[in-house]
């Protein structure tokens, strides 16, 4: 995390540049379960009276739906890799932009990708094409991003950097694909066919430029299915939380208190010392119990700085 976290007794190194405009990176790939985590953060804002604004990482694509289509049709032809997961078929350097722009001054634009006919619906575009840019609004405390790139490093771009606390979501694969398969089929209209031919034709680009990404965030939710997940693409439903256990590792361990959390989760234990296990079904709930103190106390920072 940018600006270590206080714990009782310590001091805190706190980054200036993060102070007065935090930003919460959720980085997970599609089917992943990401937006678990930013409907808690909804929920943390609501009690904590914040003023945040969730930025999906879609948005950042290069291509809408039916330039993407021809693109990577193309780039098969040319014997290349190219996908929603790669840089090639993103503008990460806007993102990177935003990023750094929200960081130093609350300032920055942001625009939608309409995945459905709903969200198309309400902005009167097609499906699978952006909406204009915008700026942020000026009483924002808080950017949420929720996308692919949130822990993205290379060469020459580093969007983690700028991120106050990095968070990844990452089910065991076959999970993430029976998730992805359910989502696609039954909420933006593909065939199962489709969607298989989209997680083989991404799979390089998943290796090399999603996965890495895991070692670069604060904390990780890994869940994992306690029923048979060995064919995710006969699959006939989604396994349940209740069905599962979750793996949540800290990349920084000294930075929380396991025995308050092992007290008030229960069913929960420690596999490693920077690994706590909690039920699936206290999955949410264990989120809020780690995330709501972290974020209570970015908002704190915050205004104190305000006040000086």
């Amino acid at each position: 995390m940018r600006g270590a976290l206080q714990q009782p007794g310590e001091c805190i190194t706190v980054s200036p540049m993060s102070t007065k405009h935090p930003i919460i990176v959720i980085t997970g790939s599609s089917g992943s379960g990401s937006n678990k985590v930013s409907d808690v953060f909804s929920h943390i804002a609501w009690r904590e009276k914040i003023q945040h604004l969730i930025v999906s990482g879609s948005a950042f694509h290069r291509y809408e739906r039916d330039e993407m289509v021809q693109q990577v049709e193309q780039a098969c032809a040319d014997g290349r890799y190219l996908s929603h997961f790669s840089p090639e078929g993103n503008q990460l350097d806007l993102l990177q932009d935003l990023f750094r722009e929200f960081s130093t001054d609350g300032t920055g634009n942001y625009r939608h990708y309409l995945h459905t006919e709903e969200q198309a619906l309400e902005f009167n575009q097609a499906v699978g094409s952006f909406t204009p840019w915008e700026p942020i609004p000026e009483d924002v405390d808080l950017l949420v991003y929720q996308g692919l790139h949130g822990a993205f490093v290379s060469d020459d771009i580093d969007i983690s950097r700028y991120a106050d606390l990095t968070l990844g979501v990452t089910p065991i694969v076959n999970l993430e694909w029976i998730q992805k398969i359910h989502t696609d089929i039954k909420n933006r209209g593909y065939t199962l066919d489709a969607v298989r031919s989209a997680i083989q034709h991404r799979l390089h680009d998943y290796v090399h430029y999603i996965t890495p990404q895991f070692s670069n965030t604060d904390i990780n939710f890994q869940r994992i299915p306690l029923v048979d997940t060995s064919n995710p693409f006969d699959a006939r439903d989604v396994p349940l939380n209740d069905e599962s256990m979750v793996v949540i590792s800290f990349k920084e361990p000294k930075d929380h208190d396991f025995t308050y959390l092992l007290e008030r989760i229960e069913g929960s234990f420690m596999s490693r010392r920077n690994c706590l296990v909690v039920p699936g079904g206290k999955m949410e709930y264990a989120m809020e119990m780690l995330l709501n103190p972290l974020v209570h106390e970015m908002m704190e920072r915050r205004r104190q700085a305000q006040e000086i």
